[in-house]
């Protein structure tokens, strides 16, 4: 698990502890460690990719890529705007570092097969973040 910055002023303030506590929800969900990458970037960074990739004329906070099937060794990229996760953490009245976890660990989840799309799999998704939050 690599972490990785583009186009942004942002140094995650902990990477061992942060990959030390992923690698934790990895094993916890009992998936194995392949090729992971972080990368933390811009809102522009982001917005590029999202039309680019997605044909989303939209921003976001985050955007992974899985390129791997579960239960097989994980490999993939999540791409994190850190500009999205201020502006979040201001408007939901948490602390920046608790956003960027629960973000984190999202992307994570995508990858181990959670998903988001319906109402249902977002209750069981957040229900996921945030016992993955409680081992931090």
């Amino acid at each position: 698990m690599d972490f990785f910055y583009e186009n942004v002023n942002f140094k995650l303030p902990d990477e061992v502890a942060s990959r030390a506590w992923l690698q934790q929800v990895l094993h916890i969900e009992g998936g194995k460690e392949g090729e992971l990458n972080y990368i933390f970037c811009s809102d522009d960074y982001l917005h590029k990719m999202n039309r680019q990739y997605l044909n989303h004329d939209t921003y976001t906070d985050i955007i992974t890529f899985g390129y791997s099937e579960y239960p097989a060794a994980l490999e993939g990229d999540i791409y994190i705007s850190i500009d999205r996760v201020e502006e979040n953490a201001r408007r939901l009245g948490v602390a920046f570092d608790e956003e960027l976890h629960r973000v984190m660990v999202h992307g994570l989840l995508h990858l181990l097969g959670y998903g988001d799309k319906d109402a249902a799999s977002k209750q069981k998704m957040r229900e996921k973040e945030d016992a993955c939050l409680s081992l931090r």
